[in-house]
């Protein structure tokens, strides 16, 4: 486990903004997965993808990586976010995109 969580944490430090979800951004594997996909595209950010579905041990590890048992899982910055339902939370109420602004995430091209 310990290997496994020490390849999480240089994921999510390796990037602005990454997503852990079931399937691609393009081949989304479940609706929540799809909901915080289409949730970062309105923000216009780029962001980086890890499919739990390919790797068991990362699907079971960022569970315990995070403290939250459910998937899809995001972070920015190196910090945990939430799940598919706080994003919609935070992207309603203008805060998802602030975050955005004030850890200066680069924009999706």
């Amino acid at each position: 486990m310990a290997d496994t969580s020490e390849r999480i944490s240089i994921i999510v430090g390796d990037s602005d903004v990454v997503l852990f979800m079931k399937g691609t951004p393009l081949f989304p594997q479940c609706g929540f997965s799809s909901k915080a996909v289409a949730i970062l595209d309105h923000c216009q950010v780029a962001f980086e993808s890890v499919d739990v579905l390919q790797d068991m041990d990362v699907r079971q590890g960022i569970k315990t990586f995070s403290d939250w048992p459910t998937i899809p899982q995001l972070y920015v910055k190196g910090e945990f976010v939430g799940g598919s339902d706080i994003m919609m939370e935070m992207y309603e109420a203008g805060e998802l995109q602030q975050l955005m602004t004030e850890k200066q995430v680069a924009k999706a091209e």
